[in-house]
């Protein structure tokens, strides 16, 4: 993100609140926040630039095996927290409606690692996300995605054994005439972009970086 309009104490703020995410250290991230939007740091730039190089920092961290899932989680939680005081103090003029999407790893699969991590660069892009764990049945996925009126359901799959729920996910939604309200992105190790296109979901990524990626673009 180009920061060349901003001061170098106006980086350095952004900059700060960006290591004390990927540091997991609360205290230091809202007094950073707070300094954002004391000196008047459109807190739309905190969240494209210092929230979203964060995430991609850990994601990759993660990936590395430098940090464990229960990290992640952690800067999920304060990404999240942080992110909600920035939005107050944007006008509301300028809020721009969140997408929703609802992720789960399917029925018969308690793999969360990928899943976890793609929920928290999905946050960190900008969405709503509503993740519902691991080994999660077809029914209640898509009774949750009615419930918050989601744009996206996510499916994620490690094993080649629960491929098949997600292509049942897509099955139910055309048997209860809801395809058409609900895009649908699948992922995971055994997973592959022929396969999305051979069961029907709308897309596929890879990785968490290329799940957000593929999300926007099915979402613009």
């Amino acid at each position: 993100m180009d920061l060349s309009n901003y001061t170098q104490e106006q980086k350095e703020l952004l900059e700060s609140l960006k290591v004390a995410i990927v540091d997991i250290d609360g205290e230091r991230a809202k007094e950073a926040v707070q300094k954002i939007i004391t000196k008047g740091i459109d807190p739309r730039t905190a969240i494209n630039y210092s929230i979203k190089e964060a995430a991609e920092i850990v994601g990759k961290k993660f990936d590395c095996g430098d940090i464990f899932l229960a990290h992640l989680v952690m800067v999920g939680d304060l990404m999240d927290e942080v992110s909600a005081i920035l939005e107050k103090n944007i006008p509301s003029h300028q809020l721009v409606k969140k997408r929703i999407i609802v992720i789960a790893t399917v029925q018969g699969d308690v793999h969360s690692v990928g899943k976890n991590l793609v929920a928290v660069v999905l946050r960190a892009g900008g969405f709503e996300v509503h993740d519902m764990g691991v080994d999660v049945a077809s029914s209640l996925i898509i009774q949750k995605a009615k419930e918050v009126k989601a744009d996206m359901i996510a499916l994620s799959s490690l094993l080649t054994t629960t491929m098949p729920y997600q292509k049942e996910v897509v099955d139910d939604l055309k048997s209860m005439g809801l395809r058409d309200q609900f895009k649908v992105m699948i992922g995971g190790g055994p997973v592959t972009r022929e396969y999305a296109a051979k069961i029907g979901a709308n897309g596929y990524g890879k990785d968490a970086f290329e799940a957000v990626e593929e999300a926007k673009k099915l979402l613009a």
